[in-house]
Formats: C-alpha cells, sequence, structure tokens
C-alpha cells in the first residue's frame, strides 16, 4: 500500500449555471513533503466547514484503482490525480478493506480513517453534470476520510501500513452502502 499522489486546493469562485459557487474541490497535485495539519494540509482549504472538513474529515483519500472505472463511465474527461477533490490518491485502500477505526501510518504522520466520503452537489460542478452525485453514489466507490491523530510530514510514494481497528470492524463500504 502507498501514497500516490498528494492534492491540495484553496477555495474559489466559480459559474455554475449561472449562479457564483465558492468551492475548493479543485485539487492540485504537489510534489515534495507535506505538512499534515489537524484540520487539513498545508495549502488545502474546505470552503464550507459545515458539511467538510473539521477534525473528523481533516483529509479525504481516494482509491487510484477506482480511476480506470471512472476512465470508462467519463471517457471525455481527462482524469487526473484529484479529479475527485482528494488530497491523496492511493494504491491498495479500498473501501471493501478498509474499516472505521482503522489507523494509517504515512510518512511521519499517523490517521484514523472515520467515514465515507457523502459528496455535495459541488461534484457535480467539478465535473459539469447535473447527475454526477447520483452516479458517485451508484458507483460504490466513496473513498473515505481520515481525522489527523498525529501530525507530520508525508510525501508521494511513501509506504501506507494499517494497524486494523481493535473494536468491531465495519468496512468503508458498508457505512457507504447503508446511507444510500
Amino acid at each position: 500500500m502507498k501514497l500516490i499522489s498528494i492534492q491540495v486546493g484553496r477555495s474559489r469562485d466559480v459559474d455554475w449555471r449561472g449562479e457564483q459557487v465558492r468551492t475548493a474541490i479543485f485539487k492540485t497535485a504537489v510534489r515534495g513533503p507535506v505538512h499534515v495539519g489537524r484540520l487539513n494540509l498545508d495549502g488545502d482549504e474546505q470552503s464550507d466547514l459545515t458539511v467538510h472538513g473539521g477534525p473528523r474529515k481533516a483529509v479525504y483519500v481516494y482509491p487510484s484503482e477506482h480511476y480506470e472505472y471512472w476512465r470508462t463511465q467519463l471517457p471525455d474527461d481527462t482524469l487526473e490525480w484529484g479529479a475527485f477533490g482528494e488530497n491523496l490518491t492511493t494504491e491498495g485502500l479500498l473501501e471493501d478493506r478498509v474499516c472505521i477505526g482503522d489507523r494509517l501510518r504515512c510518512g511521519s504522520a499517523e490517521f484514523v480513517v472515520t467515514q465515507p466520503r457523502q459528496p455535495c452537489y459541488k461534484l457535480g460542478v467539478k465535473f459539469d453534470r447535473l447527475d454526477m452525485v447520483k452516479r458517485f453514489y451508484r458507483s460504490g466507490r466513496s473513498g473515505f476520510y481520515l481525522a489527523v491523530l498525529h501530525e507530520g510530514t508525508i510525501a508521494a510514494g511513501d509506504v501506507l501500513t494499517v494497524t486494523p481497528a481493535t473494536e468491531q470492524r465495519i468496512t468503508v463500504a458498508d457505512v457507504a452502502a447503508a446511507e444510500e
């Protein structure tokens, strides 16, 4: 398991169907080490803290394995790492194997898995598709949020290690399916 890419983005206003929308879903890959703080990565923001961010949703992870599926579903889109607004694009961490409460270590930082992603309409803004949120839910490819247990530094290429939760093991996929 490893960290493929790290993405960050600042809040900005974009035009969506004739209205201005403030969003930080547009993420850009960064090179080199990145500091992980309690609430996010250096250089990253969340534009609406009522639904994104905070201590339980500080970092968003999306498996690189899902990109092939989306390339068949959205053949006209260029899908670079971070296309789904994720901070960390990973290899080997899939929702049907990762459990709520699992601890992840990457570089000198430590995280805990808190919940699957529940996207808002801004995913549709990102892809300029009214049906994108519905498609995302139906795909079963949610990714998941992390809380930061120990601040530290991470870099693309770092190995990810998982320490399984000791309590009842409920996968991210099971939680996501129950929320539909």
